[in-house]
């Protein structure tokens, strides 16, 4: 059986919380709390929740932008954590990052040549005739024109700078390509421009991505499987059609019942919960989620659940089951 080609095993990130004159470490917020999963190569895995249940965290840690408190990851087998600086380096061109706001992800004093570039100069890669070749591609790739090179980012619309972003992406004829919410700062309308942009370079040239999103209908749209996460934790993991017709975890169940669903006539039950999210410097004991969970029962106050098995591939950490 071929190794996954990413592997995160037990991974935590906890950011202390420097307090006093002399900076002294009080609290810590638990961002990340004992995340385990592995991505296939040229599979579309979807990481899904609110805001601030860590899943930003997890992409970053996942390539070591942010080094986890604990636990490990796996680059085709190999621990990562114990990869020597000028091997991390050399690794770095294989994963790359689309970032969220595709404003304030652009260097506004750089030209679009310049920023695409720029990667390739670190990397000593695609010098002379080769650089302009792959800077006319890139750019066609994305659906832009090769004479937008010289321009700034300020002269572009949000779809048009996501469209960079993710040619930037590109230039290093990456394997893995991270989209921390690539879409959710552009219109409806552009939205679908871009996803269906993501889905085409994932055919053509055989990538494998991690698309971080709160919207479940975008990551059921472009996903092979989806993971839910709540304050830190996985709480279900399941291929997108096994997840949205049989949603196991009561949060899972609460988050589809919020997509809207475009026919005026369809009556549709709307989950509502109460309460804040808890927070994650002092996460509740037992299962994290009873706190606003519409069936708590008296075990989840406790004992935290374990992840159950659902059929292939659908799991869930829940104690109704």
């Amino acid at each position: 059986m071929d190794k996954p080609l990413l592997k995160i095993d037990n991974l935590k990130v906890h950011f202390p919380i420097k307090k006093g004159f002399f900076g002294t470490t009080g609290e810590v917020v638990h961002a990340v709390d004992g995340v385990s999963f592995e991505l296939k190569k040229g599979e579309i895995l979807g990481i899904v929740g609110e805001s601030g249940c860590g899943k930003t965290t997890v992409g970053m840690a996942a390539m070591y932008l942010t080094p986890p408190t604990e636990g490990h990851v796996f680059w085709e087998g190999e621990d990562i954590g114990k990869m020597r600086p000028s091997r991390l380096r050399a690794l770095r061109q294989k994963m790359q990052l689309i970032f969220q706001d595709p404003y304030s992800s652009l260097n506004p004093r750089m030209t679009v040549r310049q920023i695409l570039s720029d990667p390739m100069d670190i990397h000593k890669v695609f010098t002379g005739k080769d650089r302009k070749e792959r800077l006319e591609f890139l750019l066609t790739t994305v659906g832009l024109s090769p004479n937008a090179a010289d321009r700034y980012p300020h002269e572009f619309s949000g779809g048009q700078r996501q469209r960079i972003g993710i040619a930037r992406a590109l230039a290093l004829n990456p394997t893995l390509i991270i989209g921390d919410e690539p879409v959710s700062a552009l219109d409806v309308s552009i939205q679908a421009q871009i996803i269906n942009l993501l889905i085409r370079l994932k055919q053509t040239f055989d990538l494998s991505m991690i698309i971080i999103s709160h919207d479940l209908a975008v990551v059921e749209y472009i996903c092979d499987r989806i993971i839910v996460m709540y304050l830190g934790k996985i709480v279900e993991s399941a291929g997108f059609s096994s997840l949205y017709s049989t949603p196991r975890h009561p949060y899972t169940q609460t988050l589809l019942s919020a997509i809207p669903v475009p026919d005026p006539e369809k009556k549709t039950k709307r989950i509502i919960l109460k309460g804040d999210v808890p927070s994650p410097i002092d996460p509740p004991s037992g299962c994290r989620f009873h706190t606003r969970c519409p069936q708590k029962m008296v075990l989840c106050e406790t004992q935290e659940p374990e992840m159950k098995q659902f059929g292939s591939g659908h799991s869930a950490a829940c104690h109704l089951y």
